[in-house]
């Protein structure tokens, strides 16, 4: 059964940096994405980023282009997320995630969280002075 552990979560000022990891364990697919969402109280989830299985492909939202950045270490079996330049809207609860059956790259899927077939339990991200 495949489990996904995410850390690094935690309180930084606006304007700062935090990495977050997630670690996949129990997963032998070549064919995924995994990847990022966020939920923010009150708010509905928001999907953030996701990479390819070959680290190949990226695809971000809008929101944090060019702030955040994803990237894989397949012999850890670990994503990271770098985030730049945090503001307090980025504020949220951060989920890993990972789809790996038909069109786990889609928009669709990795903009609302529907299809993925695995979630982490989240790490906690506070921006804020």
């Amino acid at each position: 059964q495949l489990q996904l552990v995410e850390s690094g979560g935690g309180l930084v000022q606006p304007g700062g940096s935090l990495r977050l990891s997630c670690t996949a364990s129990g997963f032998t697919s070549d064919h995924y994405a995994i990847g990022w969402f966020r939920q923010a109280p009150g708010k509905e989830r928001e999907g953030v980023c996701r990479i390819s299985s070959a680290g190949v492909s990226t695809n971000y939202a809008d929101s944090v282009k060019g702030r955040f950045t994803i990237s894989k270490d397949n012999a850890k079996n670990t994503v990271y997320l770098q985030m730049n330049s945090l503001k307090p809207e980025d504020t949220a609860v951060y989920y890993c995630a990972l789809a790996d059956a038909i069109n786990y790259y889609s928009d669709i899927v990795w903009a609302t969280g529907y299809g993925i077939n695995y979630w982490g339990k989240g790490t906690l991200v506070t921006v804020s002075s």
